[in-house]
């Protein structure tokens, strides 16, 4: 079935909320991942954890980079959050499908483990969910993503 997003959903504060509670999240593991390795090699390769997850320097710095972007993008609003969360949810699909393909080799310079790429796929399908239903628009936008649905309904 063929679908448009909408406008105006119901729903956007909540889904508004469901990015900056990501945001959260990335930023709270990062800073945990932070300061599980600090002083490590940046790309280390080793038992680091944080929050039961695999991590290094690397992928803690970019953890928190990510949650920082995520939560100003939040407070930000209008489509702003949408562009960004649409950016990050495909950007963590990505990583994730990458790093579960190196996960056993000498690649896997993230330290990524089997819970950590869960963790990554499911942000990505989070933040995706919600760029996909969170787009504010005028009443005309609204009325003419409606009309778009029901064309694609009857067809």
């Amino acid at each position: 079935m063929a679908h448009a997003f909408p406008v105006n959903h119901p729903l956007r504060p909540t889904y508004r909320a469901l990015g900056g509670l990501t945001g959260i999240y990335l930023t709270a593991f990062g800073v945990l991942g932070v300061a599980d390795t600090s002083g490590q090699e940046f790309f280390a390769q080793n038992d680091a954890t944080a929050l039961w997850q695999g991590t290094n320097l690397g992928y803690s710095v970019i953890a928190v980079v990510a949650g920082l972007i995520l939560l100003i993008g939040a407070a930000i609003g209008r489509n702003v959050d949408i562009a960004i969360n649409k950016l990050f949810g495909y950007g963590f699909m990505a990583l994730s499908l990458a790093a579960l393909a190196v996960l056993r080799t000498d690649a896997n310079y993230l330290n990524f483990t089997i819970p950590t790429v869960i963790v990554a796929m499911v942000v990505g399908l989070v933040l995706t969910t919600a760029a996909m239903y969170g787009k504010v628009g005028t009443d005309e936008q609204s009325r003419a993503a409606r009309e778009a649905t029901l064309l694609l309904e009857t067809h």
